[in-house]
């Protein structure tokens, strides 16, 4: 049991508590705030986590699948009720198109700053498997050290599932001249991501995978790789030609545009909420390294960190 787990199991009584003595907010409706959980860690424990702070407050929630890109869309319709996840570089397009139609704004920008890289874990720098690593061009010469059993002789990246980013990594392949030595595999969710490094970590092989951070990775640590700087019109989707690596960008939250009106405070409580990349970085390694369930990982996290969103409910 880490520290972290020490002090969940420490502040569980005093949730309970807190919760079934919750204040309860009159001129917020009794309906539902639904809210939505994708394929990732992170997000679905803190649906969950703002979740149990709106239900501290006394409001009822929802909890919805929904599909990472046609969320803002549903949001627009209120269909469902916020986005609590909006990564810059993957979902920001889709935020913004949702937003020029009307019907969804911006709700605020979490503390924490985010990236999302292909790359690889830091033992494969420390053993020199591609000498040259982090700097791209370095793959040039090591295809073989990343080829796998189902790459007809290439080196893989292991991608995330298609929907999260389309062809992109594909187009960079290409783009960067080294589609005849890689080919990209697309994971089935994130879990088959970590297996794929867990299992890479015990054999002590090369792999390359996409990862993001803030992330429970970043403990054990994890490389980004360094292609060429990302601009406007790089990808092939903006006539660039694909070549480009990832911007850092910002984690903003979406809110249908009824929801100020039909739930005042829990609004008020969702512009406040602010988490920085160790926060949500706890937040997932609950669930990737302490195996609990979503749930109780956000029970949990909530117990042992009243001080940091009691003050988003004031």
């Amino acid at each position: 049991m880490n520290k972290f787990t020490r002090k969940v199991a420490a502040g569980a009584m005093s949730l309970a508590v807190g919760f079934s003595a919750g204040q309860v907010y009159a001129a917020d409706s009794s309906k539902p705030i639904v809210i939505p959980t994708h394929n990732w860690s992170s997000q679905v424990v803190m649906a969950y986590v703002i979740g149990g702070i709106f239900e501290s407050m006394g409001n009822n929630v929802d909890y919805v699948p929904a599909d990472t890109q046609a969320v803002y869309e549903a949001i627009r319709n209120g269909d469902v009720t916020i986005s609590h996840e909006v990564w810059q570089s993957t979902f920001g397009a889709s935020f913004y198109n949702a937003m020029a139609k009307g019907g969804i704004i911006d709700a605020g920008t979490h503390a924490a700053m985010t990236l999302e890289e292909m790359g690889v874990p830091q033992y494969v720098i420390d053993d020199n498997l591609c000498p040259g690593l982090p700097n791209w061009e370095a793959l040039k010469d090591c295809h073989e050290v990343f080829a796998t059993p189902d790459s007809g002789g290439k080196g893989r990246w292991l991608e995330g599932p298609q929907s999260w980013h389309g062809n992109q990594m594909p187009e960079r392949l290409a783009g960067l001249g080294l589609d005849d030595k890689y080919m990209v595999k697309f994971a089935g969710s994130a879990d088959a991501i970590w297996a794929e490094l867990a299992s890479a970590k015990k054999e002590g092989r090369g792999v390359i995978t996409f990862n993001w951070t803030p992330n429970f990775t970043d403990a054990d640590g994890f490389v980004f790789i360094e292609f060429p700087p990302y601009f406007d019109g790089c990808r092939v989707g903006d006539g660039g030609d694909g070549a480009c690596g990832s911007p850092k960008g910002w984690l903003k939250k979406a809110a249908n545009y009824k929801f100020p009106k039909t739930h005042p405070a829990a609004y008020t409580a969702f512009t406040k909420i602010s988490f920085t990349s160790n926060q949500i970085g706890q937040m997932a390694a609950l669930v990737d390294i302490d195996k609990m369930s979503h749930q109780d990982a956000a029970k949990a996290w909530l117990a042992a960190n009243e001080e940091v969103w009691k003050p988003f409910t004031q």
